[in-house]
């Protein structure tokens, strides 16, 4: 069904459908695809579930939730019946994280303490502004981890940034990962999944172009920056603003 369309329960998915789409062409860039990566997810709303059923729809693995009670670790990956128990409790009232490890065997609650030392290929920030700093990229980069994309507003912090092109980590910003709802409201209300996938690869394509002609290279945040103001720019010129 259409995203847009109000006989769709699943509108709301938009945001995190958008990211995964995003992180599936940095990857393709690289030669490289989601299937089979292990992902930690930062955060457990709406968006950090959204980004999680896409993974899985990928073939990649959801490693982890958060809130302010902590993490949750499924070892073995987060399936479809394990993020319908998790959405289940995050969507009552004052529910947190912690009651999961109720219905789950499987899952450590706040072990290890740090869940960015458990060993990922991607990582998904969806919480809070700067939950990665320098240090969190360092961590991740010594455990292998391949890049990080933003399910939130600045959820990488500036001096983060810098560590992650010298450490050679992919960065998805959100300036550009989190165009998801936009660009499902522009196309309308007759918009599908498949729809918002192509237009991703769109903009990505265009911020990736714009990246290399203003002589920053591979830097999707410069791209995206520089995209987004271009096109503000262009339509203040057509209404004949100077």
């Amino acid at each position: 069904q259409p995203f847009l369309s109000f006989s769709n329960p699943n509108f709301h998915k938009a945001p995190g459908y958008g990211v995964v789409h995003f992180a599936n062409q940095i990857l393709q860039d690289r030669n490289e695809s989601l299937k089979g990566k292990r992902c930690l997810i930062l955060g457990s709303g709406k968006v950090a579930r959204s980004v999680a059923e896409k993974l899985i729809e990928y073939g990649a693995i959801p490693l982890t939730f958060s809130d302010e009670s902590g993490h949750v670790y499924e070892p073995d990956g987060i399936n479809p019946g394990r993020l319908k128990a998790i959405a289940k409790i995050k969507e009552e009232r004052g529910a947190l994280l912690g009651r999961y490890i109720i219905s789950s065997t499987s899952a450590q609650f706040n072990d290890p303490e740090n869940m960015l030392d458990i060993p990922c290929d991607l990582c998904f920030p969806c919480g809070a502004m700067n939950d990665i700093s320098a240090e969190a990229v360092n961590k991740l980069a010594d455990n292998g981890c391949l890049g990080v994309v933003e399910g939130g507003a600045s959820c990488v912090t500036p001096a983060a940034r810098k560590v992650l092109r010298k450490r050679g980590l992919a960065y998805g910003p959100h300036t550009m990962t989190m165009t998801g709802p936009a660009i499902v409201h522009a196309l309308g209300t007759d918009v599908t999944d498949e729809m918002l996938a192509e237009e991703v690869e769109r903009v990505y394509r265009n911020v990736k172009k714009t990246a290399q002609e203003f002589n920053a290279r591979g830097d999707l945040f410069a791209g995206a920056n520089i995209y987004g103001f271009l096109r503000v720019a262009n339509v203040m010129m057509t209404h004949g603003a100077v």
